[in-house]
């Protein structure tokens, strides 16, 4: 019997989704495509005005009677918890309902302040800890989506028996629409072969070394050469002007896969990443990829050292132009998307929550 699955949607009404929101699309995806979706139901605050991206997702949506800007503070609180109707809970990251009565399975997906606490705002990283503390106390399970990520949730105090790894999905990947993507290039005046570096615009992601690196490379490759940077702002200082780059902002994900599939090479060179999304979403496009050491990739990137310029730089113009390298890199990351499925992902999530249910 499936269990009653409560499945926390409210990342969905951040203006900024992130990695975090892509899962959740990607697992009601997977659930739906397997015959899984009828016993789920979704947990979010109310919507008073606008489209709403929880309803869109076609489950059941559970509203729980607080604005979202106070929901997770709430949680935090041990206040507004699950009904007890539902058999199990799952967090798709570190804001957890207040359950008592009900497992609680909680996604990780890095532990990303703790490897590079000065990529994180000091308050951030304290919001982070707490939550990391009280999921650990009270969750019934883990689901992390890298054994990296699943080393640095045991070395953090979760029980090993506690923690399974889920690889994430990549076909949630829109169809191209090449008309607005050819559009956008045009109006960036991008007409000639370019990189395209995708995500938001955070310390994180390691930019301004990627902005240094491509100058370097750029000089090298010729004037034609663009650097297109494809993300919304996120915190911190945003992206500086650097030669030969043009900024698109946050795009339409159908746009986004025009854009993978368009680039000659995409650039994703993170300090960390507990698994490293775009990267294989740019490989599901047949696309090279250049990029830091992440478990996504399962080595048919191009890997450079994010902390050296040097590297990026040699890593952007060797797989822009070396064309042996090239047709190495694409069959790599044909063979690579091809292993990860939202439907694979969603099986075994049901799993689990019929393991942590008892039903």
């Amino acid at each position: 019997m499936t269990p009653r699955t409560a499945l926390v949607a409210e990342q969905l009404h951040r203006p900024v989704p992130g990695g975090i929101g892509t899962y959740i699309r990607g697992l009601v995806r997977g659930l739906i495509s397997v015959g899984g979706g009828g016993d789920v139901t979704l947990v979010a605050s109310p919507v008073l005005r606008g489209d709403d991206p929880v309803a869109e997702q076609g489950l059941a949506v559970h509203r729980v009677p607080l604005p979202s800007r106070v929901l997770v503070q709430a949680w935090g609180m041990g206040l507004c918890g699950i009904p007890r109707r539902f058999d199990v809970v799952h967090a798709p990251s570190l804001a957890v309902p207040a359950c008592s009565a009900v497992p609680v399975v909680v996604t990780v997906h890095d532990l990303a302040w703790r490897r590079v606490p000065g990529a994180f705002p000091a308050r951030g990283r304290k919001w982070h800890e707490a939550a990391l503390g009280r999921a650990i106390r009270k969750a019934a399970a883990f689901v992390v989506p890298s054994e990296a990520t699943a080393e640095d949730l045991l070395a953090a105090g979760a029980r090993p028996d506690r923690v399974r790894v889920i690889e994430e999905g990549i076909d949630h990947l829109r169809p191209p629409d090449h008309e607005a993507g050819g559009q956008l290039l045009a109006r960036l005046q991008v007409d000639g072969p370019f990189v395209l570096a995708v995500g938001t615009i955070e310390p994180r992601k390691n930019l301004p070394r990627l902005l240094e690196a491509w100058t370097r490379a750029s000089s090298r490759l010729g004037p034609e050469w663009r650097l297109v940077v494809a993300g919304p702002s996120g915190w911190g200082p945003g992206a500086v002007a650097a030669a030969h780059t043009v900024l698109a902002g946050k795009v339409d994900d159908a746009v986004l896969t025009h854009l993978y599939g368009a680039a000659r090479v995409v650039a994703y060179v993170p300090l960390t990443e507990g698994f490293g999304l775009p990267a294989v979403e740019a490989m599901a496009c047949g696309t090279p990829v250049v990029a830091s050491p992440m478990p996504s990739t399962a080595g048919a990137a191009l890997e450079v050292d994010p902390l050296s310029v040097c590297s990026i730089a040699e890593g952007l113009v060797a797989a822009a132009t070396d064309t042996e390298l090239r047709d190495r890199l694409s069959a790599r990351a044909a063979v690579r998307a091809s292993q990860l499925s939202w439907g694979d992902a969603a099986r075994r999530h049901a799993r689990l929550w019929a393991e942590v249910s008892g039903r």
